[in-house]
């Protein structure tokens, strides 16, 4: 099951090289790879729904363990990087009017990797949940937003360059806030 997915997730990658979303069918992504149109139908409910999975498998995939204090700059490098790798899909992905697919995917890959260092740096604080929660929401907007421009400017702009940035202004903060938050 999960080669035919992965074949209709490549053909649809290939495809969205050189055209755009809107105008890929799901016979172009289906004769691409050999297989009929109930196909794609049994997997999914749509070519945004095979989008959506290849961005939440993938970036889930690739993110692996780096989700703490110590190693979240290399879970944002590792974004950024799988970004660039498939910039033709993503620069599409953002210029179609299902931007909010790849949008979704990067607030809840970050979300992640942002609540797992709150609740490392709150393990030894009396912070609610639900305060953590925040904390993490708000730096996951942030993070997003600098995605996102990175993006909307073409991805230019040096990726290290970006993840130092974020270390800089980043590191320390989210423990001075958490310390505000304590009860």
């Amino acid at each position: 099951m999960e080669i035919t997915k992965n074949a209709l997730a490549e053909s649809l990658k290939k495809q969205m090289q050189t055209i755009p979303l809107a105008k890929i069918t799901v016979n172009d992504i289906v004769n691409e790879c050999g297989l009929n149109r109930r196909t794609l139908y049994y997997h999914f409910n749509d070519i945004y729904d095979l989008l959506e999975w290849i961005f939440k498998t993938e970036l889930t995939e690739m993110l692996g363990e780096n989700k703490t204090c110590s190693s979240w700059q290399k879970g944002f490098l590792e974004i950024f990087n799988y970004l660039y790798e498939n910039k033709k899909v993503v620069l599409n992905t953002y210029n179609s009017i299902d931007r909010d697919i790849l949008e979704n995917h990067l607030y809840n890959e970050s979300f992640t990797i942002i609540l797992e260092v709150v609740n490392e740096l709150a393990k030894d604080l009396n912070v609610s949940d639900k305060d953590k929660r925040y904390v993490a929401n708000f730096y996951k907007i942030a993070l997003v937003g600098v995605i996102i421009d990175w993006i909307k400017n073409n991805m230019v702009e040096d990726i290290e360059g970006i993840v130092n940035n974020l270390d800089k202004i980043i590191s320390g903060e989210i423990y001075r806030a958490l310390l505000k938050y304590e009860k």
